[in-house]
């Protein structure tokens, strides 16, 4: 293929002007160290200093992205990037391009992501906020090994490889800083060959105050796990609570239930009707976020969405029926009972609470079913 490589660095830029010089040089040595056919792409992000002139003098292929934001930059630079395999880094020279020596050879061994580790690795004074490096970086990481099923130690480590196969695949979107967070996510569900690496963090070289915003950029990236982590947020914790209103519920079904010192009545068959009624709606938005997801090529082996495929329309429709006009039959006993007393007062409250549980089960999922089969439909 014309102006194929077999490497190519990808640095985001946006007024880089001081440190463009220094990074440039040492990924251009690597090539020539290592007999590498390569490139060094400078992804300007808008840049009002005198960025792209430098980039260019100094060796560099600059790629103009015009959207704002880290992520936007790097997909960018990837896009157009010319390398088989891919090595992203700062233009801040904290990531030190004269040691891709382990990132070119795990590319070569056939790992779809090479990871850099900081936390493993070895962090130079001042290299890295005290609150990034014993808080923030720590517990997202902790969040996305336990959401993703991923192995490790630095999910925010911005030195990394990748294949242009492998980045294809990955389909990323993130504009900002989160797209560190959705390249190693989308690596967990796709369950990709990942190898992880220690590095050495240098000081920051700008003269002035990073792109980085903690606490704004520590939520995005927060945000991101949640919305991608459907079992976690919102399916399992909905299927405990609809267990628990249910057996509320059921406890009380020929009246007020004792338990020790424990009272149930009439309030408390509300509260587990909430319950319920609130843990259908919570799960129906997970499993709503898993289809979605099912349909862009993620979550293609999850047991939970294969079984809820297997299950066809028209038996949704006849489960949710059946659910409906048990709810139905319920309020239509109420009714009679009602009439027979000249519309006075009956005492059929928990009739009407169970009534009230079956009906929105039944309406909640018919419409689930519906809204299924739309996104389904090719």
């Amino acid at each position: 293929m014309q102006n194929s490589k077999e490497l190519s660095i990808v640095i985001p830029c946006l007024n880089e002007a001081k440190t463009l010089p220094i990074v440039i040089k040492k990924g251009l040595d690597s090539f020539k160290r290592l007999k590498i056919e390569g490139e060094v792409i400078i992804a300007d992000n808008g840049s009002s200093d005198n960025s792209v002139e430098i980039a260019k003098k100094h060796g560099a292929r600059v790629v103009h992205c015009p959207k704002k934001g880290y992520g936007n930059a790097l997909i960018g630079g990837f896009n157009k990037a010319y390398g088989k395999y891919l090595i992203m880094g700062d233009a801040d020279d904290s990531y030190n391009f004269a040691e891709i020596d382990d990132f070119v050879k795990y590319l070569r061994q056939g790992y779809g992501i090479v990871m850099g580790t900081r936390l493993k690795g070895r962090i130079e004074k001042g290299a890295m906020p005290w609150l990034h490096r014993y808080l923030g970086t720590p517990v997202l990481t902790f969040i996305l090994n336990l959401f993703f099923g991923t192995k490790i130690s630095d999910c925010n480590c911005g030195m990394r490889g990748l294949t242009k196969e492998t980045f294809r695949k990955l389909d990323l979107h993130s504009s900002g800083m989160e797209f560190a967070s959705e390249m190693i996510i989308k690596a967990g569900i796709l369950k990709l060959k990942l190898k992880e690496i220690p590095i050495t963090l240098y000081p920051d070289k700008r003269d002035r105050s990073p792109h980085l915003h903690t606490w704004r950029d520590g939520w995005r990236h927060l945000k991101f796990m949640l919305l991608y982590a459907p079992n976690f947020v919102f399916i399992w914790p909905a299927i405990i609570a609809f267990l628990l209103g249910t057996l509320i519920l059921l406890l009380q079904i020929n009246g007020p239930f004792s338990f020790g010192n424990i009272y149930m009545d009439i309030h408390s068959m509300i509260f587990g009707l909430t319950l319920s009624i609130v843990s259908i709606s919570v799960f129906e938005m997970g499993m709503i976020i898993k289809l979605f997801s099912h349909l862009n090529n993620y979550y293609t082996d999850d047991k939970m969405v294969i079984w809820i495929k297997k299950i066809s329309l028209e038996k949704s429709l006849i489960i949710g029926s059946f659910i409906l006009l048990v709810g139905f039959v319920a309020d239509l006993i109420i009714f009679i009972q009602w009439t027979s007393h000249n519309f006075h007062d009956i005492q059929l409250s928990r009739l009407a609470i169970f009534g009230l549980y079956f009906i929105f089960m039944g309406i909640s999922f018919i419409s689930f079913s519906f809204l299924r089969a739309v996104m389904e439909k090719e």
